[in-house]
């Protein structure tokens, strides 16, 4: 039995490919977008079509202007695709979280200063404020 057949499908899911180049990462992409419904409502059609004969057509994307207008794509996809918690941590608890942060450092506080980077902080000010946050 070789080495290869002994891999768990564990190993096999950790051995993926991460680079956002290559065939594998935009098949995962695309298979991800179409089962939460973004991939046909926030794609255009020649972007779709693109997406697609770049996967039957390129193992690698080694062409510079491709990789470009590919990664704008997968970058419009993993927007579509972010949760609504994760988006407001990136953007409303960031600021919340500086505001703060300046506040405690005026008040003499030597902590604050890692409050405005702190992930976890931002997070407990989005889930704390979410009925003032609205949509």
């Amino acid at each position: 039995m070789s080495a290869r057949s002994r891999k768990s499908s564990k190993d096999l899911v950790k051995t993926r490919s991460k680079d956002p180049h290559s065939r594998e990462y935009l098949v995962k992409m695309r298979q991800d977008a179409k089962r939460k419904g973004c991939y046909y409502n926030v794609l255009k059609q020649n972007e779709r079509m693109l997406l697609d004969l770049t996967i039957r057509v390129v193992e690698k994307v080694r062409s510079f202007l491709l990789a470009r207008i590919i990664s704008q794509i997968v970058r419009k996809l993993c927007e579509a695709m972010e949760s609504r918690i994760i988006r407001l941590i990136r953007t409303e608890g960031q600021e919340m979280a500086k505001s703060l942060s300046r506040i405690g450092e005026a008040w003499g506080c030597r902590a604050a200063k890692s409050w405005a980077v702190d992930r976890g902080f931002m997070q407990f000010l989005v889930v704390s404020n979410l009925g003032v946050l609205g949509n």
